[in-house]
Parts: structure tokens; C-alpha cells; sequence
């Protein structure tokens, strides 16, 4: 799984497309963030295996989740559907 991008040697780190490995965290839409809200993730793993799990939801469920991915990005239920459509989205 790919981290939080590094500085060792001033190496460029950033990498074209979806980085479909970092590091994810599955959260309810009411969970309220703060500052305790990688405690409140019902679920963690790539990227990718959470896009998996969410649509592997009823499709009315969707809307109440949402994947924070690595850098605190959020991603909500119509994103996360479009994500899993996806040319480069790996199917296993």
C-alpha cells in the first residue's frame, strides 16, 4: 500500500492516475470527523477493496457511507460508482 508521500532525497512521488492502493477508511456520513475520525472508520483496506465493498451495498444504502482515502479525501456513494466503472479500476 502506498502512504502519505515522502520527502527521503526529495524524490518526486507523485504518480499519474488513480493510486488505487492507498490506504482507505470506510466511514458513515454522521460520523462527525473531528479530531478522533480514523477511530470512526467501520472498515480499512485499499482503496480499491473499499469501492468494492460499497457497491457491493443495496444501492439505496450507498448514500449513507463514504471512503476517506489517504490525505483525508473524501469519496461519497455517485463518485464511488463512477470510480468503480473506471477504465484502470482493478477487478480483483
Amino acid at each position: 500500500m502506498t502512504d502519505h508521500p515522502s520527502t527521503f532525497k526529495a524524490d518526486d512521488t507523485h504518480q499519474e492516475g488513480i493510486q488505487w492502493d492507498d490506504r482507505a477508511s470506510l466511514h458513515r456520513v454522521d460520523d462527525g470527523d473531528g479530531l478522533l475520525d480514523g477511530a470512526k472508520g467501520l472498515r480499512s483496506g485499499t482503496f480499491a477493496e473499499l469501492v468494492r465493498h460499497m457497491m457491493l451495498l443495496p444501492a439505496d444504502e450507498r448514500k449513507d457511507y463514504y471512503i476517506e482515502k489517504a490525505g483525508d479525501r473524501e469519496y461519497h456513494a455517485e463518485e464511488v460508482a463512477d470510480l468503480s466503472k473506471h477504465a484502470s479500476f482493478p477487478l480483483s
